[in-house]
């Protein structure tokens, strides 16, 4: 599992050094640097790329935190950022809304809290975006396999790979669990899904990529006499995306 990494922009040493005391031994999130300096931030950030978040005081010597907002939106340096004060006044609300703040923390600040904020924003983003990958992946699939797009069983082969995919437990109910599902999210009837589906995989057999159903099916189908059944259409795939297999996604 990846360990997300944080900066800390703060002048307080006395806080800087419980923040680094707090999460010390957290096994999500490591502190790996503190600032005390706001003119140092930017440059440190142009060539520590992998920070993931950073917990910014907008009262700083040198550069403040407003001033180190306004260089990251023109540097075009991307970051979760949660914002500590010591006040909270109009024109602190409307920096926050203008630089898109991720979340604003009013000083003293539970460094519990603190930790539970961070980790929710971090792994929040980090789902969206395998998420977003995922569908992306799946859907370039089902093109490939001949699936149109205007049909309703495609949106319910998408949805499908994507719930197998998360969770396992659906491959040993398909009729039982996946479809009620499917179904529920779509506003109609299991029954209705599982015919779907399958006029799907029928419409798929006739049009799409022979080399790529091969790879995919090769070992378990004969082309000549059968096509896959909703369950091993759904599981193939599913087990594909998990598995990351390079010769389909190349």
């Amino acid at each position: 599992m990846k360990k997300f990494k944080a900066l800390v922009v703060d002048d307080n040493k006395e806080f800087t050094n419980n923040v680094l005391e707090h999460f010390k031994e957290n096994e999500v999130l490591e502190v790996t640097k503190v600032i005390h300096n706001g003119n140092e931030v930017i440059d440190y950030l142009k060539t520590n790329k992998d920070i993931d978040i950073i917990f910014l005081d907008f009262i700083m010597p040198g550069m403040d935190g407003v001033a180190i907002l306004e260089e990251m939106k023109k540097e075009n340096i991307k970051k979760k950022v949660i914002v500590l004060s010591s006040f909270i006044e109009e024109y602190t609300i409307k920096m926050i809304k203008k630089y898109h703040v991720d979340y604003y923390m009013l000083k003293p600040v539970s460094l519990d809290s603190l930790e539970k904020r961070a980790i929710d924003l971090l792994e929040c983003s980090s789902f969206k975006e395998i998420n977003d990958d995922l569908e992306l992946k799946t859907s370039e699939l089902l093109h490939n396999l001949g699936v149109p797009s205007q049909i309703k069983g495609y949106q319910y082969l998408r949805d499908g790979i994507l719930l197998l995919y998360q969770n396992t437990d659906f491959i040993g109910g398909i009729t039982r669990n996946l479809y009620p599902e499917i179904a529920r999210r779509h506003d109609t009837t299991a029954s209705r899904v599982e015919r779907a589906i399958r006029h799907a995989i029928e419409v798929s057999w006739t049009r799409g990529d022979y080399g790529i159903m091969n790879k995919l099916f090769g070992h378990s189908i004969d082309f000549d006499r059968a096509k896959p059944t909703n369950s091993e259409f759904l599981v193939t795939i599913s087990d594909a995306l998990r598995l990351g297999n390079k010769a389909i996604f190349a």
